[in-house]
């Protein structure tokens, strides 16, 4: 009998059972393992598909560059049993920075539809060419990828699209994330 309640005890402190009775931690997890899960697609698609990525598409990994080490250390603090303030402090990190990225791939989404004008950087025509002796030269050596240019679409969507949707998603497990710290007390 013993031995039964033994093994119960380490089930009950296992992995598993300790993050479905922390939601903060949960969310936290859910939030970095999302991010990583986006980089590594962003890599292979960079990598071995060989789509190179525009200006704008690499200014959107930024937020997934935040979100991994801070969705770590959130979890590790909320784990822990951090003061709320800190770990809520740390999802509305979190939130911002997936809002503001839904943002940035709406815009990008927005230039490769055509609605508006991107930046001059990407998507707009070469103004200064500069002296005719070395044009030929700069030209060899520079390969702009246009952000008004869609690469790749699956299911009517481009990749800034799919960054919109999967920020939109890390945003709303921040937000349950916010949820759950204030609950937990």
């Amino acid at each position: 009998m013993l031995r039964r309640a033994s093994v119960t005890s380490e089930a009950a402190h296992s992995s598993p059972v300790r993050l479905a009775a922390n939601p903060a931690a949960a969310a936290a997890l859910a939030i970095a393992a999302v991010a990583a899960a986006t980089l590594a697609g962003a890599w292979f698609f960079q990598l071995v598909l060989d789509i190179r990525p525009c200006p704008l598409c690499l200014e959107q990994r930024y937020a997934y560059y935040l979100a991994v080490p801070l969705g770590l250390v959130v979890a590790f603090a909320a784990a822990r049993g951090a003061p709320r303030p800190v770990v809520m402090a740390g999802f509305a990190v979190l939130l911002l920075a997936a809002l503001a990225n839904a943002w940035l791939g709406g815009y990008h989404a927005g230039v490769e539809w055509q609605f508006w004008q991107g930046p001059t950087d990407c998507a707009g025509s070469v103004v200064d060419l500069g002296s005719a002796g070395t044009l030929l030269q700069r030209l060899d050596s520079v390969k702009v990828i246009r952000c008004d240019e869609v690469q790749w679409r699956f299911l009517g969507l481009s990749l800034a699209g799919y960054s919109v949707l999967i920020s939109l998603a890390m945003a709303v497990i921040a937000v349950w994330g916010i949820v759950s710290a204030r609950r937990a007390a």
